[in-house]
């Protein structure tokens, strides 16, 4: 399986750490610079409209966003298509997924593959924050005649509809972004996807939710300590694979990009892995939590990066609980 191009988009509205303290949450820069490392996050929603409603009826908050996931998901689309000098023409399947679709039905991908005037086969595969790498494991493990030359992968993130900007655990976390890969199963591109993982944890099911008509919420201590461990098991496993392929292999040669759930968990991953901090790319920082579009996300904001090297592991972990990996390699011309 091969990754033409990723694309990505996130609003122009921007919350800052300043903008949460002024609406009247008890936080400022330094505590929430502290605790999860987030300085700005994007938002689909008005500023005035947080400012005035803390996001109290999510109902209202999805009439009130400025774009549809449908447009997200079709402006990261666009950047991707353009990268690897492709049309819509060649696409032909759309799967999406992430943490909070618009509708229940028609799938996400339905609704992006109308914005982009896309006829084709269109599916939503959701597996919450992890849904990216899911997706690739699934479409990895098909047999590649069942599958079209060019496949669109879709994560239209805007979750901060879904959340209480009353609660300041979780309001300083989630930002919005969508993100876009093309890929193949059969036509050489920049990147081979190597190796693919998934697991789970059913019995975690509650721990992180965003219930029908209502706002997110988590366990935050219980799920940290689950991504760290996951994240970079996830990475730790897709290392070993890397290794074993060639003994002029050095664990220096791959880089690191770990699901963008906060900075100090990202932290922690890396020292466990051990993982140089010129290997590991983020960006949370300045993104916030982008769900299941944050770890794409930062391979398309990177992706004329050499710093990035010939070989990455994304380690994404989600509600489910769920994890899920990927090894891509850089292909190199013959």
């Amino acid at each position: 399986m091969f990754l033409h191009a990723l694309g990505h988009f996130h609003p122009e509205n921007l919350i800052t750490n300043a903008f949460l303290q002024d609406i009247g949450l008890e936080t400022n820069d330094s505590w929430i610079v502290e605790r999860v490392g987030i300085r700005t996050r994007h938002t689909v929603l008005p500023l005035d409209y947080i400012r005035e409603t803390r996001n109290r009826d999510v109902r209202g908050a999805q009439e009130a966003a400025l774009y549809s996931n449908a447009e997200t998901g079709r402006r990261a689309a666009l950047m991707a298509l353009q990268r690897a000098g492709r049309d819509v023409k060649d696409v032909g399947m759309v799967v999406a997924g992430g943490c909070s679709p618009d509708e229940c039905i028609p799938a996400e991908a339905c609704r992006i593959a109308e914005a982009l005037g896309i006829e084709a086969p269109s599916l939503d595969l959701n597996a919450a924050c992890s849904s990216f790498c899911a997706q690739l494991h699934f479409l990895a493990g098909m047999r590649p005649e069942r599958l079209p030359d060019f496949i669109l992968v879709v994560n239209p993130e805007n979750s901060t509809r879904v959340v209480d900007y009353s609660d300041r655990s979780s309001c300083v976390l989630w930002g919005d972004g969508t993100s876009a890969a093309l890929i193949s199963p059969r036509i050489p591109g920049p990147w081979r996807i190597i190796h693919t993982l998934l697991g789970g944890s059913p019995s975690g099911a509650d721990k992180v939710k965003v219930p029908r008509a209502g706002h997110f919420t988590q366990q935050g201590a219980a799920v940290q300590a689950f991504a760290i461990k996951r994240a970079s098991e996830t990475f730790l496993e897709l290392r070993a694979h890397y290794l074993a392929a060639s003994p002029e292999r050095t664990p220096e040669g791959l880089s690191l990009i770990g699901h963008q759930a906060n900075l100090r968990m990202l932290e922690a991953v890396q020292r466990r892995t051990e993982v140089a901090q010129e290997r590991h790319f983020s960006n949370v920082a300045y993104r916030g939590n982008c769900g299941a579009s944050g770890a794409p996300t930062v391979l398309s904001e990177n992706w004329d990066n050499p710093q990035v090297g010939d070989a990455v592991v994304l380690a994404v972990v989600g509600s489910g609980l769920t994890w899920a990996g990927a090894l891509l390699e850089r292909c190199r011309a013959e």
